[in-house]
């Protein structure tokens, strides 16, 4: 049965009293709570006893390439600046092995039915080198040619012309990822990444030529020098580029952690208010082009596949966002790549020499992971449903996990009951609904589910969560 999407009701104030920082919510347990424990032992059980289930999940393999040409200020991706394009060469080396020494772990006849290419700049890498790489993971794992196959990869237009575009699309990708921020050119300046509306819809228009299925943009607010009237002039240009999907992303400015934003001065950023507006544009804005809020800062035309998902009540979350492949264990390959296997989540080495050193040394490059326990994946199916539906049946979760709904969150119920107060979310004896009051508060609501959280002196540094 479809379940109806209640469209956000945007409220500055009520948004202004919630704007603390929080987690995402693409995992849960969140990734600074993972373990050094979790070594490459653990990792192999779980993937041994993935084989060994009943139906064993199909594969999302997602792939990171750290390179960038140059920095964008704002960035806070694992990515590493050079214009030496034989780092390429030195990668792809140890990217091999990696791929050598896990795929076999995996039983063949477990299909991939997503893969994701992200950075970093994933166009970094030629043609030539980019066709060497697809072939050997098409070697080693068993790819999907089915019709609902998702191969996508983040595209730098800056960087790539209709011909590179093309060529992705004979290896068989079929989605398109393209960071634009703001067309505006002051705003460009100053946070360092200068691209043309011209060069941005070069590659979206050789996307739509070239069979694949589906094209996204990503935009930021909260950039140095941003004004409503500015922010609107690029989200007319989105509008006219026509893409499938539009993720609009709150600018995190953590300078103390990402080195590059020590190049934007805080005083040049919106204040509050400023910042408010400016998601309430977009908000307004891609409403009336007739795109869908998702969740979370997503947006997509009605007949997209994840608006389908989010009806049919089968949309999920993982590392890549919002997504109709959540069924799928997940392959991390890459420097920093996480990956979540079962009942698991395994990091990679975040730096290049942690990840050749493991690599060169013949074992599998990873950092540190996490063995979810009962509770751990209690909370994590609650907060999905949250965050991708907006609703929660009492009787029906209860009975999945063997428990007593009100009796097992009672604690959790009475943070809720300010929510309430507030009009974000409503409770009776059958159902906790998200109402559209706090549809763009989703992380707030999700918090309070958060066993993680309880020890404040312990909680991470999180992004704002507008």
């Amino acid at each position: 049965m479809a379940i109806p999407i209640t469209p956000p009701e945007f409220d500055p104030a009520l948004i202004a009293r919630y704007d603390v920082a929080g987690p995402r919510y693409t995992s849960y347990p969140t990734a600074p709570h993972f373990k050094a424990e979790f070594d490459e032992a653990a990792l192999r059980a779980v993937i041994r006893a993935s084989n060994e289930e009943p139906i064993p999940r199909p594969l999302s393999v997602y792939v990171h390439v750290p390179f960038c040409m140059s920095p964008c200020f704002y960035c806070g991706c694992n990515r590493v600046i050079t214009r030496d394009v034989t780092q390429a060469d030195r990668y792809l080396e140890r990217l091999y092995r990696e791929i050598e020494l896990i795929a076999p772990l995996f039983d063949r006849d477990r299909p991939v039915r997503q893969l994701h290419f992200g950075g970093g700049t994933p166009n970094f890498l030629d043609t030539t080198h980019m066709g060497e790489l697809l072939e050997s993971l098409a070697r080693h794992f068993s790819f999907s040619h089915a019709a609902d196959r998702e191969y996508g990869i983040e595209i730098d237009p800056r960087f790539a012309d209709a011909a590179y575009i093309r060529a992705m699309g004979e290896l068989g990708f079929n989605r398109l990822s393209v960071g634009i921020q703001d067309f505006d050119p002051v705003v460009q300046k100053a946070v360092n990444r200068i691209q043309s509306f011209e060069q941005t819809r070069e590659v979206i228009e050789a996307a739509r030529t070239s069979g694949f299925r589906s094209a996204s943009v990503d935009l930021i607010y909260g950039l140095p020098f941003q004004s409503v009237d500015g922010f609107s002039r690029t989200l007319d240009q989105v509008v006219a580029l026509n893409p499938d999907r539009v993720a609009v992303y709150g600018y995190a400015h953590l300078p103390e952690m990402f080195k590059a934003q020590r190049q934007i001065e805080a005083a040049d950023l919106p204040d509050a208010a400023t910042r408010l507006a400016l998601f309430g544009r977009a908000l307004e804005h891609l409403s009336a082009a007739g795109y869908v809020y998702i969740g979370m800062d997503h947006f997509a035309k009605a007949s997209d596949e994840l608006v389908l998902a989010q009806r049919a009540g089968t949309l999920q979350r993982n590392f890549q966002g919002y997504s109709t492949h959540g069924d799928c264990d997940i392959v991390g390959l890459g420097v920093s790549a996480i990956g979540r296997i079962g009942d698991s989540y395994s990091q990679n080495a975040r730096d290049l020499i942690g990840y050749y050193a493991a690599l060169d040394a013949g074992r599998l490059p990873l950092m540190r992971g996490l063995q979810l326990d009962e509770d751990d994946l209690i909370r994590r199916e609650l907060i999905n449903e949250l965050m991708c539906h907006g609703s929660v049946e009492k009787q029906a979760f209860g009975a999945r996990h063997r428990l007593l709904f009100d009796e097992y969150f009672a604690r959790e119920r009475q943070r809720l009951l300010p929510l309430i107060e507030d009009g974000l979310v409503t409770e009776n004896p059958r159902e906790i609904r998200v109402t559209s009051r706090g549809r763009l508060l989703l992380r707030i609501i999700a918090m309070c589910f958060d066993a993680y959280l309880d020890d404040a002196a312990q909680a991470p540094r999180y992004s704002r969560v507008i």
